[in-house]
């Protein structure tokens, strides 16, 4: 008689129907193109159930999700401090709480970002050793994808708050690739050592002396982003935040510019024509939605932010990456080796300290 297996729980995710700028009809859409698409998750939609029922009912792919409904609604233009003084009967609110009481393994949300952010430190907590948590952004590059983290969360960030993205970043594309030794660059006006500020040359000392098993490349530039230079890029979330709309909307401009060129004339529209299978992949791998979705790391539970302009296509890439990483211990390497590396930075402190106390005694 052969030992039974214990059955594994089916993985439930948390879907905020109510934020974006689309509504609820594209997150709901979205959705359903996740589970058609062979999503094996439960999902669980929280907001307002008269608007959300009509619409999970029209897709039959959602016949086995759950609606539970919201009274209040996370504006976009709500600031932090409003959502978190009266936040708590919001779908935002909610959502984030069945991650805290461990009924989902994550959220997806593609509402305010700074309210989303001020909730889920409010109910999840940051990991131990982390001082804010940070947002991530998928690059495409000729070598695949690349980490670039942080894209907003932060607009400041210390020297040691940018060897924390580090490590999250590096923990999080090994997670999400199976890279073990993922090549991490700091992001800087120049290559060369003496180039940027301080706080950005003091972050690559100390990644470099307190963390050796880091595979850490030294300071790239804003171009090196879409070469596919290193595989996890950190910065503050200002420069992350202005070169990722950067780079969306240079990538919709060349598409339109593209179109204009391929219907200029009929010579170009039967050109098209012909090409049309290898056009519609190109407009895939340039259509920032194929890479939606955003990952707060450092927070105790999972939440992936989609973009607040998603379109439905998009967030089905935000619920598709949710359900990847929900089962993944990326946070656990993230607290280990943040204290690994804290420890190490102390240690080389107290002997530079020692070592100019001995300087000091000899003169």
């Amino acid at each position: 008689m052969t030992e039974t297996q214990p059955v594994q729980a089916q993985l439930t995710l948390a879907i905020d129907a109510m934020g974006g700028d689309a509504g609820p009809e594209a997150v709901v859409s979205g959705a359903a193109r996740a589970v058609e698409a062979g999503l094996g998750a439960r999902l669980v939609f929280f907001g307002d159930a008269a608007l959300i029922e009509p619409l999970v009912k029209a897709e039959a792919s959602l016949s086995g999700a759950e609606i539970r409904h919201a009274d209040g609604v996370v504006s976009m233009t709500d600031k932090p401090s409003q959502v978190l003084r009266r936040g708590q009967n919001t779908s935002m609110w909610a959502a984030i709480s069945a991650v805290k009481e461990a009924s989902a393994g994550a959220v997806v949300s593609c509402g305010n970002t700074g309210g989303l952010m001020a909730l889920s430190i409010k109910q999840l907590g940051i990991i131990d050793g982390v001082d804010r948590p940070a947002m991530t952004a998928l690059w495409p590059t000729p070598r695949g994808r690349t980490v670039v983290l942080d894209v907003g969360a932060n607009v400041e960030a210390t020297d040691n708050q940018l060897v924390q993205f580090a490590i999250m970043g590096e923990a999080f594309f090994r997670s999400l690739t199976g890279e073990q030794k993922p090549i991490v660059g700091l992001l800087n006006v120049g290559a060369e050592e003496l180039k940027g500020h301080e706080i950005v040359r003091s972050a690559a000392r100390i990644l470099r002396e307190a963390d050796p098993e880091m595979s850490f490349a030294g300071f790239i530039e804003g171009n090196d982003i879409s070469k596919g230079t290193v595989d996890v890029v950190v910065t503050d979330g200002f420069t992350g935040n202005v070169a990722l709309k950067t780079a969306e909307g240079a990538a919709r401009l060349v598409g339109s510019w593209l179109k204009q060129a391929l219907t200029a004339s009929l010579i170009t529209r039967v050109g098209a024509l012909l090409l049309r299978v290898q056009l519609m992949r190109l407009k895939e791998r340039m259509d920032p939605s194929s890479v939606n979705g955003a990952v707060f790391l450092g927070l105790n539970g999972l939440i992936v932010k989609s973009h607040g302009g998603a379109d439905a296509a998009g967030v089905k890439s935000a619920i598709e990456m949710a359900a990847s990483l929900a089962s993944r211990p990326f946070r656990d390497e993230v607290a280990e080796t943040i204290a690994r590396v804290g420890m190490r930075a102390a240690e080389t402190k107290t002997q530079e300290g020692a070592g100019g106390d001995v300087k000091a005694a000899a003169i």
